[in-house]
């Protein structure tokens, strides 16, 4: 990762802190007032090429995580070869994520080009045409890992899954905002863990973290700390991934998604239960 300062800003222009601490008050608390910690969201400006994309809020860690994922899952990028390069430069205002992409991508991102202005926890924002939407994945889901297929035994991988992302939330177990994303081997041993404040990131996070170590999607499962909505199945079916456990409900069009490219879809992941969907 490179960090770049802007020109006539300090020379060592830092990223923001995930975490901030403050001294709110406590109204009915017997103890007394002390600092805590809560997290920070950053504006991140995603460039191409030159070319201004999208401006995301999110938890500033793993950025570039983040612009790998957030590029494939949005289909900007067809594989991580095309991304070439990636500067993370501080700004007064927020983040910028430069990028440079092969010129075969350039040219899609120039008749795709859009003005996007994300929301923390909203996956659609600006998208302006309906066809942007529902971009099928390139490929059905894969199938579960023999291991999983029997769905009984997904009870224990999935109560395993669950317990150790719970046990692996530095930044939530800190602030009690922040949301997470794992892959997870066949029997629940999680691999890889993203947070961010945002559901949607964290999973971005995770599948461009994946990518770049070269993880085979199809030899697990991902587990989120949210509900399944619609893009965040996407997400995981655009990855390659055959199955997403969510710790909530999902939404009638996230379990008709599943179902569509044949992605297992599990929610209310918990205490010892899950519901299968699709």
């Amino acid at each position: 990762m490179t960090i770049c300062d802007l020109p006539g800003a300090d020379d060592e222009a830092p990223l923001p802190a995930a975490l901030v601490a403050v001294q709110p008050q406590r109204l009915g608390a017997t103890r007394a007032a002390e600092d805590e910690f809560v997290a920070e969201e950053v504006p991140i400006a995603l460039e191409y090429n030159g070319l201004s994309h999208a401006v995301m809020l999110a938890t500033p860690l793993d950025l570039e995580d983040f612009a790998l994922g957030f590029s494939l899952t949005e289909g900007l990028l067809a594989s991580p070869a095309d991304l070439l390069d990636v500067e993370v430069r501080a700004r007064p205002n927020g983040v910028a994520l430069q990028l440079r992409v092969t010129a075969r991508c350039e040219a899609l991102l120039k008749e795709r080009r859009r003005s996007m202005a994300g929301r923390t926890g909203c996956g659609l924002c600006g998208t302006d045409n309906l066809d942007q939407v529902f971009r099928p994945p390139q490929r059905p889901a894969p199938p579960l890992p023999d291991a999983l297929r029997d769905a009984q035994a997904l009870v224990p991988a999935l109560s395993r899954a669950m317990r150790e992302l719970a046990a692996a939330q530095p930044l939530q177990q800190r602030t009690g905002g922040i949301h997470a994303a794992a892959w997870c081997r066949p029997d629940g041993a999680l691999a890889l863990v993203r947070e961010d404040v945002g559901r949607h990131n964290a999973l971005d996070k995770l599948i461009g973290a994946m990518a770049k170590a070269g993880i085979d999607a199809s030899q697990g499962f991902a587990a989120v700390t949210s509900r399944a909505s619609f893009e965040m199945v996407q997400k995981a079916a655009i990855a390659g991934m055959p199955m997403l456990a969510a710790v909530s409900a999902p939404t009638h069009l996230a379990i008709r998604t599943a179902r569509d490219c044949g992605l297992r879809l599990a929610g209310f992941v918990r205490e010892g239960r899950a519901t299968l969907y699709a």
